[in-house]
């Protein structure tokens, strides 16, 4: 449950830095619109918020190291970082179901 709620938070988050992103454009480059910023701003903080409480908790569920725990939480400071985070924690086995690991050959003699 919760390694679902993190890759879905990881994937908004990111979608949401990038409505934001495009909001501050309109609003402060192009002067044309404060709108994008009104609408992304506060989904873009209730996203940043629920990858941090799912982040926590799979640091206590996951048993992460300190510092794998560190990059999720920084992640999400930067544009788009919470896909590369999601994609390499996944890659060295940080996002596995609670329990499971790598699988084992037992000898039958």
């Amino acid at each position: 449950m919760a390694l679902r709620a993190f890759r879905i938070f990881a994937i908004a988050e990111a979608f949401s830095w990038a409505a934001l992103l495009i909001g501050m454009y309109f609003k402060w480059i192009a002067g044309t619109t404060e709108i994008g910023v009104q609408v992304a701003g506060p989904i873009h903080g209730a996203l940043f918020v629920g990858y941090g409480i799912t982040a926590l908790a799979l640091w206590r569920l996951q048993r992460w190291p300190f510092m794998v725990a560190f990059f999720a939480g920084i992640s999400a400071v930067f544009p788009f970082a919470t896909l590369w985070f999601e994609r390499w924690a996944g890659r060295r086995g940080h996002l596995s179901a609670v329990g499971s690991g790598p699988l084992r050959e037992t000898s039958r003699a």
